[in-house]
């Protein structure tokens, strides 16, 4: 199938496969790509970059090109708001093509790299990506493999994928309670809110209204309520979100009468932290440290509930497992594995 010719000989023959030129520190890259017709320049720099012999390859029947079998496998896996790049050195490379929320089918994937000599490579499922974002990378190990491994991939893609989709955002209207007697009285200024409309802003929802009440429980409580008159699609609460006495947030959410899914989560920061639904509407209590950190629990339930999901308490039991956030100097979140099971 494969033999090797001196380079010398190869002028006129078409490259099978890519060859990579390396500088240390400097670059690496395709220096010639599939398809090139070789010609009597180039047999310098191909003896620069060590190919004193150029392989030759006559595939049989049955059998499928690097190139070929990359492109085959990302078009099977990619679900929606996923496009892919051509072949470079033998690896397609999966990008987002809108914003929204990556997921993953986890079993999927590893039913993929069971069969030998594929490889297919995610980020983290139920993070949020921006366009343009790689999103997954893709190959065979050898220069060719056997067109069944391809075949059993598609297999599996139909019958369980997609493998990789991003689901979109959805743009809704939210209304924020702002509790807590010192903010309420003028004593200090609100700095909550405006870090919660930049959040939203930064997802493509906005703020329709945001309410100050006292501490008090049935203030907050129908400040909830006012808010799904105005037609909030989503309402956040933030302030007295502790278990100290004079913390009323909790006990307000759960005098809506609203389904509470979970008060406290396995995350750090944001342990104290509550969600509840009245009927489709998510009600969220927001712990403070939401105000000064760039990822909390709001970073990994909020764009969830954007992208069409009903978060539930597994849901929220599941992110023990990375709910850690080492806390480093210089926050790189989502490139860390905060949030990541």
């Amino acid at each position: 199938m494969m033999k090797s010719i001196p380079v010398q000989e190869a002028v006129g023959r078409v490259l099978f496969h890519d060859i990579t030129r390396i500088v240390p520190g400097e670059f690496k890259g395709r220096a010639f790509k599939k398809g090139h017709v070789i010609r009597e320049e180039d047999v310098p720099k191909l003896l620069k970059l060590g190919k004193d012999n150029i392989y030759v390859l006559d595939l049989h029947e049955g059998f499928v090109h690097e190139n070929d079998a990359a492109l085959r496998i990302a078009r099977a896996a990619a679900g929606e708001g996923i496009t892919f790049s051509e072949p470079s050195e033998g690896k397609v490379k999966l990008v987002s093509s809108r914003n929204g929320l990556l997921k993953v089918n986890s079993a999927a994937l590893r039913e993929i790299n069971s069969i030998e000599q594929i490889v297919l490579a995610t980020l983290h499922s139920n993070q949020q990506v921006s366009v343009d974002a790689p999103i997954a990378g893709t190959r065979i190990i050898p220069l060719y493999t056997d067109n069944d491994r391809v075949l059993a991939v598609e297999r599996i893609c139909k019958n369980d994928g997609p493998v990789v989709e991003i689901k979109p955002f959805r743009s809704l209207k939210v209304g924020l309670v702002t509790t807590g007697n010192e903010v309420f009285h003028g004593r200090i200024e609100d700095k909550f809110g405006p870090v919660l409309r930049a959040k939203f802003e930064g997802v493509g929802s906005s703020v329709i209204d945001q309410i100050f009440t006292p501490d008090d429980q049935s203030v907050i409580a129908a400040s909830i309520r006012q808010l799904l008159d105005e037609g909030a699609e989503m309402i956040v609460a933030s302030g007295g979100m502790s278990v100290d006495p004079d913390d009323r947030t909790p006990a307000s959410i759960r005098a809506t009468g609203a389904e509470v899914v979970t008060y406290g989560a396995p995350t750090f920061p944001g342990s104290m932290f509550m969600l509840a639904y009245i009927g489709d509407v998510p009600i969220i209590g927001v712990p403070g440290c939401a105000m000064y950190h760039k990822a909390t629990i709001f970073e990994l339930i909020v764009p969830r509930i954007l992208a069409g999901e009903r978060v539930t308490r597994a849901d929220i039991v599941e992110l023990g497992h990375g709910g850690y956030c080492n806390g480093c100097e210089e926050c790189r979140y989502p490139c860390c594995s905060f949030g990541k099971g």
